[in-house]
């Protein structure tokens, strides 16, 4: 059931998604002026964000804090909620989501090994999408018969596997690794600068292009894996490189941000519900949705405690327990 026409959701979301930003740069224990982030952003471009023209504290606040954790966030909820989407369209299943099938743990196993020194040999992010399409790959493997239900479970016992490893390594480790992995793997967008923020952002980017050009196979997909046939859809190879390409999102973001769930979940869901599913908007109202969602959690976590930072994950968490919650009793309540 639509609730809003799907081209004048992405046109309200579109200015909410420009100003949020905004918002996230203003906001924190240093009150900044709208127009210190104008003026400073005008100073920046004109000198082509060269470091000594930030003279002032206010400007490098601006430019080398809180513009790229600002960006972070946009993207980091783009890439999950995207992600979010395109598994639950390619397993048909609305609870489909990174975690689901081992990919958020598989990132979150190759970074965990390089925080704890286990790993040396590769970089943090390269190690991610290696634990990551690790994980697709040994999922895709035992469900050969590409089969949705065969798929789910054994993405399901692929995640716990691997989190039981990290958890495993982690008891071993060492307690200052500990300390740094269980900060990172809460989420936070702290860490965010300029060099930090290109990779992801690159990435979301090409595979939603990617993701777009094949809105009408997936749309197929929906209906189930003989009508896709049917219309010619090629099922396993696109389920295949749908996993594949979602795996490099999501191990960009863990190895970047660390681990924020619930936002695949949550966003999808909330755009079905006001614009339904089958429609070509979709995916743009779920990207832009995504990224006005991180930014106010991110906002949230920054200035709900005075001089204190709440773990981003925690806040996701917290909403999306509630979010679904609500969603039960309100179906509970629709089947009476």
């Amino acid at each position: 059931m639509r609730i809003i026409n799907p081209h004048l959701l992405v046109i309200i979301l579109i200015p909410i998604a420009i100003v949020s930003p905004l918002f996230a740069i203003i906001l924190g224990t240093a009150h900044i002026s709208l127009f210190e982030v104008i003026t400073a952003i005008g100073r920046a471009i004109s000198a082509g964000f060269e470091p000594h023209v930030l003279s002032n504290i206010s400007d490098r606040i601006i430019i080398e804090l809180r513009m790229p954790r600002a960006l972070m966030a946009m993207v980091c909820g783009a890439g999950l909620a995207i992600s979010g989407a395109v598994l639950q369209s390619v397993t048909r299943n609305p609870l489909a989501d990174p975690y689901l099938f081992g990919i958020s743990s598989g990132a979150s196993l190759g970074a965990i090994l390089v925080l704890t020194g286990g790993l040396t040999l590769l970089p943090l992010s390269v190690s991610a999408f290696v634990g990551a399409l690790v994980a697709v790959v040994v999922v895709i493997l035992i469900a050969r018969d590409g089969q949705v239900e065969t798929l789910v479970l054994s993405g399901v016992a692929i995640s716990f596997l691997l989190a039981s490893i990290a958890n495993l390594i982690l008891y071993f480790g060492d307690p200052q690794a500990m300390q740094a992995v269980l900060f990172w793997s809460l989420g936070s967008f702290s860490r965010a600068t300029w060099t930090t923020l290109l990779p992801p952002a690159v990435i979301v980017l090409l595979a939603t292009l990617i993701i777009y050009q094949f809105q009408r196979p997936l749309q197929a997909l929906m209906a189930g894996d003989e009508s896709a046939h049917t219309q010619g859809v090629a099922v396993l190879p696109l389920r295949i490189g749908m996993l594949t390409l979602t795996a490099l999102m999501t191990s960009s973001l863990v190895a970047t941000c660390g681990g924020i769930g619930f936002v695949g979940l949550m966003v999808p869901h909330i755009v079905r519900m006001l614009i339904g599913s089958g429609s070509a908007s979709s995916l743009v109202a779920t990207a832009l949705l995504g990224s006005i969602l991180m930014s106010w959690v991110d906002i949230l976590a920054r200035v709900i405690l005075p001089s204190q930072e709440l773990p981003v994950g925690v806040m996701t968490a917290l909403l999306g327990s509630v979010f679904f919650i609500g969603l039960l009793v309100r179906r509970k309540q629709g089947y009476k």
